[in-house]
């Protein structure tokens, strides 16, 4: 049993995590909307808190595969989970600070994983249960590269005969539609791993005697969320509207529509992905279907490295942290 005190640390780290991911999340939706200027940066940012406040409140699948999956409740101690989200947050600071588009998911994952071998051992962590996720975190974003492509290669035969002009005009207020249904999906998958936090440190302490989660909780989370996406992420849009590819308004809208389509059936499904890491693949294979050599492949390769030293480098600064906060308390 967890002393309220130690609970109320625990979600108040939980909350700082997301509202750390919404700014650091936000770019992925509205980037290429911005970056087109279907939608100034003010208009975007207010639409993009709104839609991912209620994407938060749509769903609780994605949470309850955090909260089960990775760590058993008796392995759940505040400590463990301190560490783990001081690992995430630590990470996704250090990528937003240097314009890298990281995932918050796997900063979050690796955390978890970091704290739970420093405090219990290897044998603890739930390697079944992690390697589910781990493989829809790796899946997804190939999903999206593939999509990507094949959705822009469907639209550039359909309006073949249509003058760029007329085609820029349309797409950029369908961007608008596109921007709302990638700042939903994006809400309705990464505020949920908070709840998932949140609600198995509640499980663990003795508060619930089952995984559910609470109104407050999903509202709480929500709120951090839209709350951190009204500050905005403008090092990251740099990075996923321009630096990839010349986007055009065409090109947005098919990036948008792919990545929210896989993020939201990945949220009903309650798996949970990398919002970055499905937007940034969209963007490579709608750029890829454009123009293969029009991809500025050095940025992308620069991305997907990032993928791979984001799980490793948060568990062990958790690790490192669980130390710490050991020999204090």
């Amino acid at each position: 049993m967890f002393s309220i005190s130690l609970v109320v640390i625990v979600v108040i780290f939980a909350l700082t995590f997301d509202y750390i991911n919404g700014f650091h999340d936000t770019a992925n939706a509205i980037a290429t909307s911005v970056s087109t200027k279907a939608l100034s940066p003010r208009n975007a940012i207010i639409v993009a808190a709104t839609l991912n406040f209620l994407g938060a409140l749509s769903g609780t699948a994605v949470a309850a595969t955090i909260g089960k999956n990775i760590v058993s409740p008796e392995m759940v101690t505040p400590v463990v989970i301190i560490a783990a989200l001081i690992g995430a947050i630590f990470w996704n600071l250090f990528t937003w600070y240097f314009g890298i588009p990281s995932s918050s998911s796997h900063a979050l994952i690796g955390g978890l994983v970091g704290a739970v071998i420093a405090g219990f051992g290897f044998g603890d962590v739930n390697w079944a249960g992690f390697t589910v996720i781990f493989a829809g975190l790796i899946i997804t974003p190939v999903i999206g590269l593939v999509a990507g492509s094949l959705v822009m290669t469907i639209l550039f035969w359909v309006f073949r005969g249509s003058s760029p002009a007329v085609i820029n005009s349309k797409f950029r207020k369908l961007q608008v539609v596109s921007a709302c249904m990638a700042s939903f999906a994006h809400g309705s998958n990464d505020a949920q791993k908070t709840m998932g936090i949140i609600t198995m440190v509640l499980v663990g302490g003795g508060f619930l005697s089952t995984f559910e989660v609470l109104l407050w909780v999903k509202i709480a989370c929500a709120s951090a969320m839209a709350a951190g996406t009204a500050v905005g992420g403008w090092k990251i849009i740099r990075t996923m509207g321009g630096k990839i590819f010349r986007i055009e308004p065409i090109n947005g809208f098919a990036a948008d529509f792919t990545a929210s389509t896989v993020i939201y059936s990945s949220s009903l499904l309650g798996v949970p992905v990398s919002t970055t890491h499905v937007v940034s693949s969209a963007i490579m294979g709608v750029g890829a279907a454009k123009r293969l050599r029009g991809v500025r492949w050095n940025i992308a390769r620069q991305i997907v490295l990032a993928w791979f030293v984001t799980i490793p480098s948060a568990a062990f600064v958790a690790l490192i942290f669980y130390k710490l906060i050991s020999i204090l308390i």
